[in-house]
């Protein structure tokens, strides 16, 4: 039997602490012994006693799971620089249990929560249910399952006391950053608050269940993308039953050939990225965990608790921001951040700035050329754009980016660090004139997508709830 999770802010704020003054002692314990120590075994012992202080961060992330571990999730997917290059892998590896193995809760514990909320029996609901866990999520755990009608579907249930969990770590915001400060500093209040916001939308299973079935509607008869639809008539305010996408998982993925990873990377870039720029609305939890490729090559994306819907206007001027930055119109750029609000202190900010700004986060998909984004030059974009210790463009990193655009820029971040595991290749730029300027596509995969738009109305707004490289880039359009 898995311990209880803690659900008092008390408690889950008492284990923060006890992490934090951990590593206090450990860091005066290793100063005081570095005394009288020659230069490389100073440098051995500091080394060595960072990287423990880090691994006991993911530890503590991936106990504690709510919104300590959707953090560690988003340290999975991007490969920062928080150990030298050669203890990399293993620490991946660490933070690889947080994306795919979250520490299980028993079988008899989640039938509970099941019976509970359906106020039947499992039997009475599920014709046979699979004991074992298919997969673990921040939140939840999920089980393939079979209906009385003979139909396969997947079942995701809440950890139970899961949603205290997550509202405790919502007041514990303060020292979350302070136990982060040290091996994460890019962990500003900036992205704690993008985290307080939306999280708490996650715990939702019966508006999740809604927001999906309306995916897979959006994206039914698509060539080469699914969303597996949902049973809102089965899914309860902890319980979520969906169709039963079999496929192979993110690991099993990154193993395949490169012509296979890059063909996988475009369609990723095309649904999280391209989907805002096409429908108004994305996924903002680009995550390996929630993808699997099918036989048929087509690949699933799932988990839709973190689902924005723009105003078009506020899309537009993202696009038209993109477009200035790939066309080196730097006045321009900085007129619209005026406009707009992101830069409240223009006398600040210079236009070549706010440039260089712009393309250390996104220079990646305007290098009009074949581009292999790799692990470091994922994570290397994101701390420049987001790192305090940087004094790259300090005063840009103090203006005000509106909630709906780092939300969306989170969500560009996380699509990036997911190509980099990849390491996928592809004209990335070419790929995104499609919804940028409304070119003709250029790859096997857009002329599909495009096929397939064809046969659909015209996308209309949707309403809903609100939620670097030195090469070339591309020449000005």
């Amino acid at each position: 039997m898995a311990k209880e999770l803690p659900t008092s802010r008390l408690a889950r704020g008492t284990k923060l602490g006890m992490a934090v003054a951990g590593n206090a002692i450990r860091a005066q314990k290793t100063r005081r012994s570095m005394r009288g120590r020659s230069e490389a075994v100073r440098e051995r012992m500091a080394e060595e006693s960072m990287i423990r202080a880090t691994e006991q961060m993911v530890m503590v992330l991936g106990t504690m799971k709510g919104v300590a571990m959707k953090l560690g999730q988003m340290l999975s997917v991007l490969d920062l620089d928080l150990v030298p290059p050669e203890h990399r892998e293993r620490f991946q590896r660490r933070l690889a249990v947080l994306r795919d193995s979250a520490p299980s809760v028993s079988f008899e514990v989640m039938r509970a929560v099941i019976e509970e909320d359906f106020g039947k029996t499992l039997e009475e609901v599920f014709a046979d249910f699979e004991p074992e866990p298919i997969a673990a999520a921040s939140i939840g755990q999920v089980y393939r399952a079979q209906l009385h009608d003979g139909r396969t579907v997947a079942v995701k249930v809440q950890y139970p006391g899961i949603d205290s969990a997550v509202r405790a770590d919502l007041k514990n915001l303060a020292m979350f950053r302070r136990i982060l400060q040290s091996a994460m500093p890019w962990v500003t209040p900036a992205v704690l608050d993008e985290l307080r916001l939306n999280l708490e939308s996650e715990l939702d299973y019966v508006a999740e269940a809604n927001t999906q079935s309306q995916i897979a509607a959006l994206y039914r008869g698509h060539p080469f993308i699914v969303v597996p639809d949902t049973m809102p008539e089965l899914s309860t305010q902890r319980v979520l039953v969906s169709e039963y996408f079999p496929g192979r998982g993110f690991e099993e993925i990154r193993a395949l050939p490169a012509e296979e990873r890059n063909r996988i990377g475009e369609i990723i870039y095309r649904f999280y990225v391209g989907s805002l720029f096409t429908f108004n609305e994305f996924c903002g939890d680009p995550h390996p965990g929630n993808l699997l490729l099918g036989a048929d090559g087509r690949v699933a994306f799932l988990d839709f608790g973190l689902y924005n819907r723009m105003d078009p206007e506020h899309v537009e001027f993202e696009a038209t921001c993109i477009r200035a930055a790939a066309e080196d119109h730097a006045e321009e750029l900085r007129d619209l951040m005026i406009q707009r609000g992101v830069i409240d202190s223009p006398d600040e900010i210079t236009p070549e700035e706010c440039l260089e700004y712009v393309l250390a986060a996104c220079e990646w998909a305007l290098v009009d050329e074949d581009l292999t984004i790799t692990p470091e030059l994922a994570s290397g974009a994101f701390i420049l754009a987001v790192d305090p210790r940087a004094s790259e463009f300090s005063g840009m990193k103090q203006q005000n980016l509106p909630p709906e655009h780092l939300f969306s820029r989170r969500a560009d971040f996380l699509t990036f660090g997911m190509l980099g595991q990849l390491e996928a290749t592809g004209n990335w730029h070419r790929i995104s004139r499609e919804w940028l300027y409304k070119e003709d596509p250029v790859t096997e995969l857009g002329i599909a997508h495009r096929d397939w738009l064809a046969t659909r109305p015209a996308p209309t707004p949707t309403t809903g709830p609100k939620k670097k490289t030195t090469r070339k880039r591309a020449a000005k359009a």
